[in-house]
């Protein structure tokens, strides 16, 4: 929310309070807000401040303020520009991170807002402009630089503009050409084709013709005779001709320097850097040569950070750097992972975030039992995939491997590895989940192996299935659910693992029934649960959990403090699948007898606060260049479906686990190769935020996108199924002549959402191999099976819906006929994706997965669309507009937090 005093401007007021973006304009030395129709349109006479807000589901606001600079604003305007970005960082907080952005030179964040790019209009902004006029089109020359957003620069008209480097846009009154230089990527020349269906629509209101010519091509071709005809006629285009872009040189060591109140800069380190060198009351320059930062302390005056601003922007022209050199300010606590990544010795970021009221209150309760809880974790343990299928499980014994019968599948031994294969119906065939599980005690050799037969068996296996390794101690929600039911023990079986131990002279662990053994019970359901098997000492105990301990002579189980009736419910359920003929005896946390402790080695110091899991950021997307001697990785910010290229190679970094993307057109030859770059990635730890070697890596290819993926995205199983490179792709849909587009519903998330399989249980038609046919999607699925696109979210009506367009009369069930005038339904008309879709009311306690009183015959996908505006608000904290208007995986994961999805 906004922080409005007597020194904020009045066009600030409300800023910051609904997510995305809010644009201002410097007009007459006053702001004026620009509307949302005009977002988008920058004059080169005019200085601009540009909000984007992000509203997470947990924890504080995350806003981003830049200044646009056009190339004609005026001197005055400039500073003002300045002084109001800083003016709206103090509105919302002091909490913002800012970005000097100048014309034809903005940050790739700035660009990704606008995609797919901005073309500044020449002249100055009014806002009581009129709409001109004129008899005479002017033919303008663009070149277009970037492979996932774009710098859109005008050059002289002229053939001495062109180059072979750079791609190239023509626009004329009738048609609007597209050049592509013989060095220019496929990706630049796709994102060129872009720009110029965006130039068609808004310039010539969708009427003019497109031509695209290659380089080098000037004879047989209609096209290419008018399109040098305009320049003159054709002539041979020099091959050192210069690009439009200069190149960076090479930077200098990284300097920092804390910036004085009368704006001096007085160098304190250089290279080796620690935070601790930041004082809270003092602001700093860190000069990173192609990029500066203003680091600001949380204690510094807003004074001292006007100081700080003039005094890093007199420093880049004292320098004569480079108008290319990015400007960028940080409050402290706000600092990116680029500007982390420069200090040696950054702590990772453990900050409590607190949750809805809700959890609050529930939270309070635990201490005033005397708990120091300061927030109840979400359980974000959807798994996006159909857990009806086969499932086949191998042990790797170096060379060899040995399939387990069916009821071994679920025993797994932490010194062993494993190969898993799970098959499940997709929507036009079979697909396929290979995991390598590597025990957190196997040795080297067997985990090489492990992966080698992945490979191997992946590589027979028809389509191209999704690969994951998997660590011990690290699995991701999608390998506990497979299993559901999963009992880890100490030690292993395989020759390499009893050679190590052997070697070593340590203890052979490996469970047996007449020894001690301590298991912790954990898991969200009697369909994904899993014992654990620790060392059989106090410390290992928490009060979180439910354990139990196994003697030669009697059975405990233990009932931490802060376990909830779940955890008792499953501990009982594993106790029964452990050894059906236990009699255990049963005791809570501070009742337990002697013998329990003596067979823990005596009474020891062990957590006694709830357990919570970290928070969990938004993911991030990453696409990897890799060739022999570098490996380079670039952010995308703002990412979408179409970010995922065809030619490229491109990392989800989720936190928990990443996925490994690789383009059908990529120069990645093996699965193998694509596991090394996840790794590599894992190992850089681009975001500094202090991911392990053992974080889950995921391997998908394009065209076999799992759901479990595809969710973070607003997908479009279409534009997964097109042929041809990035170029003939966007070729075809510019033209209208989508020939060689596959529609495909098969990575359709909703068709394994929790509500379609109320049992949630896996197809128990098995034979002893393992062998079985799975599920057909049709007997799980009811209403619409295809993931939406953004523009058509309620594109295919339940059939309730879809009978309020036909006028036809409403029939309900039975059921719902007879119930009370406070559980009838009622008309909602939702619009939350510019389409107007009628939808029922109904209560939430009716709406949600697990309800006593479900709801028949309403879209599962959309169950919150059925809620009640103020219900809604409620629920949800902000209005149906509002949350609408959020990425879908975000959207996802509220349903999901509500019970809803």
């Amino acid at each position: 929310m906004s922080l409005l005093s007597k020194d904020i401007d009045s066009a600030f007021e409300g800023a910051g309070s609904k997510a995305g973006l809010e644009i201002w304009c410097i007009e007459n030395l006053r702001l004026v807000r620009i509307p949302k129709s005009s977002h988008g349109k920058f004059y080169a006479g005019n200085a601009y401040v540009v909000l984007n807000t992000i509203l997470p589901k947990n924890g504080p606001p995350w806003h981003d303020v830049h200044y646009w600079l056009g190339n004609d604003t005026k001197e005055v305007d400039l500073a003002m520009a300045s002084d109001k970005a800083l003016e709206l960082d103090a509105a919302l907080g002091s909490c913002t991170v800012q970005y000097k952005e100048l014309q034809g030179l903005e940050t790739q964040k700035f660009l990704s807002y606008f995609k797919p790019c901005i073309i500044p209009l020449e002249g100055a902004y009014s806002s009581q402009e009129a709409h001109l006029n004129g008899d005479t089109y002017k033919v303008s020359l663009l070149t277009c630089k970037g492979d996932h957003v774009v710098h859109i620069k005008e050059v002289p008209f002229s053939r001495s503009s062109l180059n072979h480097d750079d791609v190239f846009i023509l626009d004329t009154a009738s048609k609007v050409f597209l050049f592509s230089g013989c060095n220019s990527t496929i990706q630049e020349r796709a994102k060129g084709l872009e720009v110029v269906q965006y130039i068609k629509e808004n310039k010539h209101g969708g009427k003019c013709e497109v031509a695209t010519i290659e380089d080098g091509k000037f004879v047989g071709d209609s096209d290419v005779g008018e399109f040098w005809s305009l320049f003159g006629g054709f002539a041979p285009i020099p091959r050192d001709s210069p690009s439009s872009f200069q190149k960076q040189s090479d930077t200098p060591p990284v300097k920092l320097s804390w910036i004085t109140i009368q704006g001096k800069l007085c160098q304190t380190g250089t290279d080796s850097l620690h935070k601790k060198m930041l004082e809270t009351d003092k602001c700093y320059l860190l000069d990173c040569g192609a990029e500066v930062f203003v680091w600001m302390g949380r204690h510094s005056s807003i004074s001292e950070r006007k100081i700080s601003i003039s005094a890093a922007e007199g420093f880049l022209r004292d320098q004569n750097r480079s108008t290319g050199t990015h400007l960028t300010f940080l409050t402290e606590g706000l600092e990116s992972s680029i500007f982390r990544s420069y200090f040696d010795d950054w702590p990772q970021k453990v900050e409590p975030k607190l949750y809805e009221e809700g959890r609050g209150k529930v939270a309070a309760i635990f201490k005033q039992q005397g708990y120091d809880v300061k927030e109840l974790p979400e359980e974000d343990c959807e798994p996006f995939i159909n857990c009806r299928g086969t499932l086949k499980v191998w042990r790797v014994n170096g060379d060899e491997l040995s399939l387990l019968p069916v009821p071994e599948q679920t025993k797994l031994f932490s010194g062993d590895c494993y190969l898993v294969q799970f098959t499940y119906a997709g929507n036009d065939r079979d697909e396929n989940l290979f995991f390598a599980w590597l025990g957190c005690s196997s040795v080297m050799e067997d985990r090489k192996a492990t992966i080698s037969h992945m490979n191997a068996i992946a590589d027979s296996t028809k389509g191209n299935p999704v690969l994951a390794q998997v660590v011990g101690d690290n699995e991701p929600v999608q390998f506990f659910s497979i299993i559901q039911k999963l009992i880890i023990f100490k030690g292993g079986m395989s020759k390499g693992y009893k050679k190590f131990i052997a070697e070593n002279g340590l203890t052979d662990e490996t469970y047996g029934e007449n020894k001690t053994a301590l298991f912790r019970v954990q898991g969200t359901s009697p369909h994904n649960m899993q014992a654990i098997q620790l060392d059989p000492v106090s410390s290992s105990l928490n009060s979180s959990y439910c354990y139990i301990l196994q003697t030669e002579t009697f059975i405990f189980t233990w009932i931490g403090n802060l376990s909830s009736t779940q955890d008792h419910d499953l501990l009982d359920r594993m106790l029964e699948l452990i050894d059906p003929t236990w009699q255990p005896t049963s005791v809570r946390e501070g009742t337990e007898p002697d013998t329990f402790w003596n067979a823990l080695g005596g009474k020891a110091e062990y957590p006694r606060e709830k357990e919570m899991k970290g928070y969990t950021e938004d993911p991030h997307l990453f696409v990897v260049n890799v060739s022999e001697d570098e490996f380079k990785v670039k952010e995308i910010y703002n990412f979408s479906q179409d970010d995922l290229t065809t030619e490229d190679v491109l990392v989800l970094d989720c936190h928990r686990e990443i996925y490994v993307w690789i383009g059908c057109h990529s120069n990645i030859r093996s699965k193998q190769q694509a596991l090394t770059l996840g790794l590599k990635f894992l190992e850089m730890d681009i975001l500094v935020e202090g991911l392990s070697l053992e974080t889950p890596i995921f391997i998908v290819t394009e065209g076999h996108e799992p759901p479990f993926f595809t969710h973070f995205f607003e997908w479009d199983s279409s534009k997964a199924n097109m042929h041809g490179n990035s170029f003939e792709r966007k070729l075809a849909l510019l033209k209208g002549k989508p020939q060689n587009l596959e529609v495909s519903r098969r990575n359709s998330w909703k068709a394994y959402s929790r509500e379609t399989t109320p049992d949630s249980s896996r197809s128990q038609s098995v034979s002893s191999n393992g062998q079985g046919r799975s599920v057909s999607p049709a007997s799980m699925v009811s209403g619409s099976n295809s993931m939406s696109s953004s523009n058509h979210l309620f594109s295919r009506p339940a059939p309730i819906a879809r009978k309020l367009f036909s006028g036809s009369s409403l029939h309900g069930s039975p059921a719902a006929e007879q119930r009370s005038p406070s559980q009838s339904a009622s008309y909602i008309q939702v619009d939350g994706s510019g389409d107007c879709v009628n939808f029922l009311i109904y209560p939430y306690e009716r709406l949600k997965v697990m309800s006593n009183d479900p709801v028949a015959g309403i879209n599962v996908t959309k169950r919150e669309a059925y809620l009640s505006d103020e219900e809604f608000q409620g629920k949800f904290g902000m209005t149906k507009g509002a949350f609408y208007e959020l990425p879908k995986w975000r959207q996802n994961k509220l349903k999901m937090s509500l019970n809803l999805f």
